[in-house]
């Protein structure tokens, strides 16, 4: 469990466990060809988030937080065996979620946000309706050991789970019955995640393995491993579908070209021995001059790696003049969150506050917000500014500090 006791198990990844069948072919996907070079703005060298709300109220360290797809919420799960509901904008509390036994490791909410799934300790998964804060009656029941990591489906009918029992399950959701049990790695999983289609599912595990697989026949078809082999704790697939983050217990996180098997690019620079970490994708943007109007297909390569500029297929614009780029956001064990461009792997910022590991790491899905969760149970919103604050008692001042109710009522300023 990850919170007040979140590390990952003692037991060393495994170099010789029996794997799945795997395709040798490359795994096919849409490859965008490269556009005629043009003048891009010059790319912005460095980002400054700035902290906003401090969310009180876990008692215990706080494992996953994770934005909406509407944006309006933020939900936080914790070690204490709750999950409670945030607004994203105010920081205000709207739901606390009681009903696991143990510590709760994982949370995922359905497309249309009405639905957030949480695995836990107590080794089941639980439905909950945000609107209401109440749970679904049926607990969604097979594996033999604790949850560390599951994920909605795009289309909201299927979830996928990975526990330290070290198997895949993948469930239906309406009958809350499992379709299909992987036997997918010979250590605990730390990790899933569902491609932007819903097509693929990949997993991780501390034996060192990252796995994609066939949603709909259940079927192995590549398996990833570095020459290194260190413990993969956490993975994402890129909005766009192309590519694979993974975090790794020997402090880096890497970039796959899954479809190849090809390590890209590594990101290095936080700190990550010990915890299960997680991330995200965001963007930012620079100006261009004169304005031009570009298109999805129109960023499609870095001159290493094809499609990587386009790494979230979001407008390139939000405005004529405006240009966006890809980030990737972690937590780190020195109590930072690293921002690092996806593509020249500089990181862009380490925004500093909390005392302590930084679990877990989430970004708005429209706004440039960042929110983040910790050892040191608060979760902490973050909101980007166009310049550095102009000193660290301004950088304080204006910090809004929100209470659960259950605690104290009312709101109070950082000292």
């Amino acid at each position: 469990m990850q919170g007040d006791d979140m590390d990952m198990p003692d037991t060393p990844p495994s170099r010789n466990g029996a794997s799945p069948t795997s395709s040798p072919e490359p795994i096919q996907r849409r490859r965008i060809p490269p556009s005629p070079p043009r003048n891009l703005p010059e790319r912005p060298k460095e980002l400054h988030y700035r902290q906003k709300l401090i969310l009180r109220g876990h008692r215990g360290g706080v494992s996953c937080v994770k934005f909406s797809p509407n944006g309006r919420w933020i939900a936080s799960c914790s070690a204490d065996a709750t999950i409670k509901i945030w607004d994203a904008l105010t920081g205000n509390h709207e739901h606390t979620l009681e009903g696991h036994l143990a510590g709760i490791n994982t949370i995922s909410w359905s497309p249309d946000s009405r639905i957030l799934a949480s695995g836990s300790d107590d080794k089941t998964i639980r439905l909950w309706h945000v609107s209401t804060g109440k749970p679904h009656p049926t607990p969604f029941l097979g594996h033999h050991n604790t949850i560390f990591s599951l994920a909605i489906s795009p289309h909201g009918n299927i979830l996928v789970s990975g526990s330290y029992d070290e198997a895949v399950f993948l469930w239906d959701i309406r009958s809350a019955h499992p379709m299909r049990s992987l036997p997918a790695h010979s250590d605990p999983v730390g990790g899933v995640d569902f491609i932007r289609d819903g097509t693929l599912i990949v997993s991780c595990s501390s034996d060192g393995l990252i796995r994609i697989w066939d949603t709909a026949t259940g079927q192995c078809l590549r398996t990833i491993v570095h020459e290194d082999n260190p413990a993969v704790t956490s993975v994402r697939f890129s909005p766009n579908g192309k590519f694979i983050c993974a975090w790794t217990l020997d402090g880096a996180i890497r970039l796959w070209e899954y479809g190849v098997g090809r390590c890209v690019k590594t990101y290095q620079g936080h700190v990550n021995k010990k915890y299960s970490l997680s991330g995200a994708f965001g963007t930012y943007s620079a100006m261009s001059s004169p304005p031009e109007v570009r298109r999805e297909e129109d960023d499609a390569m870095d001159t290493e790696v094809e499609g990587l500029e386009n790494v979230t297929p979001i407008a390139r614009q939000s405005s004529p003049s405006t240009h966006k780029y890809a980030f990737i956001a972690s937590g780190s064990e020195d109590g930072a969150i690293v921002l690092w461009d996806v593509s020249s792997k500089e990181i862009l910022q380490r925004a500093e506050g909390h005392d302590g590991v930084v679990l877990a790491v989430d970004t708005h899905p429209t706004e440039p917000w960042i929110v983040s969760g910790g050892i040191d149970r608060t979760v902490r919103v973050w909101r980007l500014e166009s310049s550095p604050p102009g000193g660290s008692e301004k950088g304080k001042e204006d910090i809004v500090e929100k209470h659960d109710v259950d605690m104290v009522d009312g709101i109070k300023m950082e000292e």
